[in-house]
């Protein structure tokens, strides 16, 4: 895809790595958002996990800055969607970032991360494997 830039022409070279830092800042603001959404999804598990000890109809629930006392129906449906929405978020990162740390390869004339692409198995797959 890219030609390797010689040395010999410094603007090529500078905007060579200038490209490639990018990229690799690109990645590390992923994976810091993958972090910090992985903390929030773990908060959210803990706060499911202590929901379902909760004894009484209502419980009180932080929402952004304000705590109200909702019904613990609500309150657990709330945090569901909220772990689906994560997880979702978390996933679609991913799969960005597989693109973009196989394009940083490419800027560093480096080939591909083998299994970077591969697909979890199926419960089918495994099913006929553990036959």
């Amino acid at each position: 895809m890219y030609k390797r830039v010689k040395m010999e022409n410094p603007n090529l070279s500078l905007k060579q790595l200038h490209a490639i830092e990018q990229q690799g800042e690109s990645i590390l603001r992923d994976r810091a958002e993958i972090i910090a959404l992985d903390r929030r999804r773990n908060g959210n598990r803990e706060a499911l996990r202590t929901l379902t000890r909760e004894k009484g109809t209502k419980t009180w629930f932080a929402l952004g800055p304000m705590l109200v006392k909702m019904p613990l129906s609500t309150a657990t449906s709330l945090l569901n969607k909220d772990q689906v929405t994560i997880n979702s978020e978390i996933n679609k990162i991913r799969s960005d970032l597989k693109i973009k740390v196989n394009k940083l390869r490419d800027l560093e004339f480096e080939s591909p991360l083998p299994g970077l692409d591969l697909k979890p198995m199926t419960r089918e797959e495994m099913a006929a494997v553990n036959q």
